[in-house]
């Protein structure tokens, strides 16, 4: 610089920094009223100890510009709020800044109009406005000189999908603002989707989620330390839940104890709530908890009067002193009709109570509360009103206060093993519990010395009569003497037990059963007309039963090798599974020889009936795609992790995923599905089961099974569904083994997207976010399909990744390729599949290895 001016250093050393140092200038910490935000300078404004940022961007591949907040810290782009979600910029051509009439305004300077304002009538300010990112993420607009908390405007008010630390969900008097989350439209489009999450502030306070108008779940009233209803909320160390119930605001809210933690709540674009917690080590978010789980969680799933238990078959059930109120409807498991009474309330003080433990509270819009008194006075209070049915404490805390009484049906009840809290249900007197007395006690006592006593009858009578048989020259037992009486002995008990177990087995069963005649009927006698397809285990009819309800007719073939031990299998295996994309059992028909499986009838039969169909292909664009991916995903996940038993289905494929009227897929055929206990990770068996070119590795080679399997299962159908090809369409071509070989190898040129099928580029070639997407599930799937078991990932991660576009995703290895054809499959097929897709169903012996 010794022959440069002197005036044009600074102008020199600017340059530098601003060539060498991006980020000098880049970023500020506030926003001045003569300053503005613009796209092109790529300027964001970060908080003070720089966790969070605020800035244009574009999510994913779109080509939209939002003003947002996201964690700065985080590399995994979080976003948390969004200004202009329902009005994003066409180009990048914006900028905000403070108007001159002190609002903040994003304008579109393509058209030099606003397309968001926080709208404000404040008038002229002394001060100059200046707009601040605080360090809990709101974004505020203030007066310069005001430090004091006073903001004129803040992002806090105004959610979107995120719920952060400190931010407020609920009303707020002062303000008259309502706090509301909604979720994204798609994790693409942070347009307002479908679902919101709204805090309820009439009567007993809670939240429930809503799909557009409806009610889908609630999350039960606060009970002091949590909502009834989400038993997860437990005490944490560097978390405080705040809940305030008062004439000036009914909210909800949580702290962080912990700086360095980082945790959030937030609306799903598929109608979930969840918390997740940010993992350091494994740079990626952890849900922590999710709302709803199961069909026990559906808003209103049984009824007045019914409450729901996954662990029961049916799940709903009536209240102790109530029936159902309609027996068809029940029978074909459609529960909202609920339950009555079977007898009337006197309301002359004989009425007492049944007490049920570990409830979620009825639904709480119309209750009366005294937070001033005790259960006791409670119960008093519930007696002496004649529309009172049910009573509870308000708070769970340190044994119980408050009190909440409904008047009226009680509604959206479950049970749980662990959580819930007590309630208390009116009952008519001749339906309460009626004490023992001492005659009945003598009674009791005499029933059970006399079968004791006929035992001991029946055992020394069979002495008795091995005695006979006996050489009476013997004078003293021997060892075997005494080793055949211990054996007569266990031979009776074992008798008793076997006994009590195959009634143990009748009731695992228990099922609405239907009569032979009349599902013939409702087939109209088994006529070709009717079926719906055909497999390896026998055809499936659709029936209409004398009340005009479609159903599904699977009858087992008299050739099949699906015997009565697999029979059994599904019938206890669906009927206690319960989840949106599982195929519903409605009951079940043994008689005259014939084994018949009823299920709900799904109007868009089978996947593969439209993936692999030239004409119906047509019809499935990347987010009908896209979304039984997710479903299918969905019902994978419950059978693995969140249903009562770990379920390996083993026979995942296109044919056993069938499609409602709204596209909405549902896993069926469990015949070959196995159960795990929860310590067990994997199985051995002797004889493969299911269907070649969905098979792992690990299981078609060595029989070894687990839920890896089952998601390379899972894999190979994402692939499918991708591509529009069958898994084996591919072999005898000239490079590819098959699918998985074909996708693999263009993948690792680089030209994924030329595996797609080409309806879904022709159907969204103009969005390039769906085929950010698209490339995102075919790595997904690759993941999945893993040659090593111990690659893959699990469900629970596959969800992850398939609801967020930011979390990270590693690069897949090479897929395990066994899956073409051989003599074994040839020798074991059942004969009755397509060609290129055949079962292998086979009645097996299974080891189970604990780890």
């Amino acid at each position: 610089m010794r022959n440069v001016p002197n005036y044009l250093h600074p102008y020199i050393i600017f340059i530098f920094v601003f060539i060498f140092f991006p980020s000098f200038g880049v970023y500020a910490k506030t926003l001045s009223a003569t300053e503005s935000l613009t796209i092109s300078n790529n300027k964001t404004i970060v908080s003070r100890n720089e966790t969070f940022e605020l800035g244009f961007f574009t999510p994913g591949t779109s080509s939209r510009w939002y003003l947002g907040i996201w964690y700065s810290k985080i590399p995994t782009r979080t976003y948390v709020w969004v200004a202009n979600r329902d009005n994003p910029l066409s180009h990048p051509n914006g900028s905000l800044k403070i108007s001159s009439d002190n609002n903040l305004v994003i304008f579109d300077h393509s058209s030099d109009t606003p397309v968001w304002s926080t709208n404000l009538t404040v008038g002229t300010m002394r001060s100059p406005l200046v707009a601040e990112l605080l360090d809990n993420g709101n974004f505020v607009l203030r007066d310069s000189n005001n430090n004091n908390n006073e903001y004129l405007w803040q992002s806090f008010d105004f959610p979107t999908d995120t719920l952060l630390p400190d931010m407020k969900l609920g009303w707020d008097k002062k303000t008259g603002l309502d706090r509301v989350l909604r979720s994204w439209r798609n994790p693409e489009d942070p347009s307002s989707g479908d679902f919101s999450v709204k805090l309820e502030t009439r009567g007993f306070p809670e939240y429930y989620v809503f799909n557009k108008e409806s009610i889908i779940y609630r999350s039960g009233p606060w009970i002091g330390n949590r909502f009834s209803c989400v038993p997860e909320m437990k005490p944490i160390d560097y978390m405080v839940y705040i809940f305030v119930a008062s004439n000036e605001e009914v909210t909800y809210s949580y702290q962080m104890t912990k700086p360095d933690v980082y945790s959030i709540l937030s609306v799903t674009s598929t109608g979930n709530i969840q918390r997740r917690n940010w993992i350091e080590t494994a740079q990626t978010w952890k849900p922590l908890w999710y709302q709803p789980k199961d069909i026990c969680d559906k808003y209103k799933q049984c009824g007045s009067y019914g409450y729901g238990d996954s662990n029961t078959i049916p799940n709903c059930n009536c209240i102790k002193g109530f029936e159902r109120r309609n027996e068809q409807e029940w029978a074909l498991r459609d529960d909202s009709a609920g339950c009555v009474r079977k007898t009337r309330l006197s309301c002359d003080g004989r009425d007492g109570f049944v007490v049920l433990k570990k409830m979620k509270l009825p639904d709480t819009t119309a209750t009366v509360l005294d937070r001033g008194i005790g259960l006791k006075e409670c119960e008093a209070k519930c007696l002496q009103d004649c529309n009172c049915t049910a009573y509870a404490n308000t708070d769970i805390r340190d044994g119980g206060s408050g009190c909440v009484i409904w008047k009226g049906g009680l509604l959206d009840i479950r049970s749980y093993a662990n959580g819930g809290q007590d309630l208390y249900v009116k009952l008519a007197a001749a339906d309460l519990d009626v004490k023992i007395t001492s005659h009945g006690r003598i009674l009791g006592s005499s029933i059970g010395v006399a079968i004791f006593l006929l035992i001991i009858s029946i055992i020394t009578f069979g002495f008795w009569k091995r005695k006979q048989k006996r050489s009476i020259t013997i004078q003293t037992p021997n060892v075997d003497q005494v080793r055949s009486q211990d054996l007569l002995i266990n031979e009776v008990i074992l008798t008793s037990y076997s006994y009590i177990s195959e009634e143990s087995k009748t009731e695992d069963l228990e099922l609405p059963l239907m009569e032979f005649e009349s599902l013939a009927m409702a087939t109209n006698r088994f006529s070709v007309a009717n079926m719906l397809g055909q497999g390896g285990f026998g055809i499936v009819y659709k029936g209409i039963l004398p009340d005009g309800k479609e159903i599904a007719v699977k009858r087992l073939s008299t050739m099949s090798l699906q015997g009565t031990d697999e029979f059994k299998n599904e019938v206890r295996l669906i009927a206690r599974l319960q989840h949106i994309n599982l195929v519903r059992l409605l009951g079940c028909c043994v008689e005259k020889g014939e084994k018949m499986l009823i299920y709900e009838y799904l109007e868009n039969l089978s996947l593969d009936s439209h993936l692999f169909d030239k004409i119906r292909r047509s019809t499935l664009n990347w987010q009908k795609r896209f979304d039984i991916i997710n479903g299918i995903a969905r019902g994978l996940l419950y059978l693995h992790q969140d249903s009562r038993f770990r379920i390996i289905h083993r026979d995942l494929k296109a044919s056993n995923v069938l499609l409602d009227k709204n596209m909405t897929p549902k896993i069926s055929d469990f015949g070959m599905a196995r159960i795990f206990g929860r310590d067990e990770t994997e199985a051995n068996t002797r004889k493969v089961v299911g269907t070649y070119g969905y098979m792992a590795p690990e299981y078609a080679m060595d029989g070894i099974f687990s839920m890896k399997s089952d998601v390379f299962s899972f894999g190979v159908l994402l692939l499918e569904i991708i591509t529009g090809k069958r898994s084996k369409g591919f072999y005898n071509s000239n490079r590819d083994l098959n699918l998985l070989d074909f996708v693999w190898r263009y993948w690792k040129e680089g030209k994924g997207i030329e595996t797609v099928d080409p309806i879904i580029i022709d159907s969204s070639s103009s969005a390039l976010r769906t085929v950010h997407e698209i490339l995102r599930c075919i790595q997904i799937g690759l993941l999945c399909v893993q040659e090593r078991a111990e690659d893959r990932p699990v469900m629970s991660t596959v969800m992850v990744m398939l609801g967020s576009e930011t979390t990270a995703i590693p690069q897949p290895k090479q897929p395990g390729f066994c899956a073409g054809r051989s003599l074994l499959e040839t020798e074991l097929s059942s004969g009755t599949q397509r060609d290129d897709e055949l079962s292998v169903n086979q009645i097996t012996l299974s080891v189970i290895d604990a780890r």
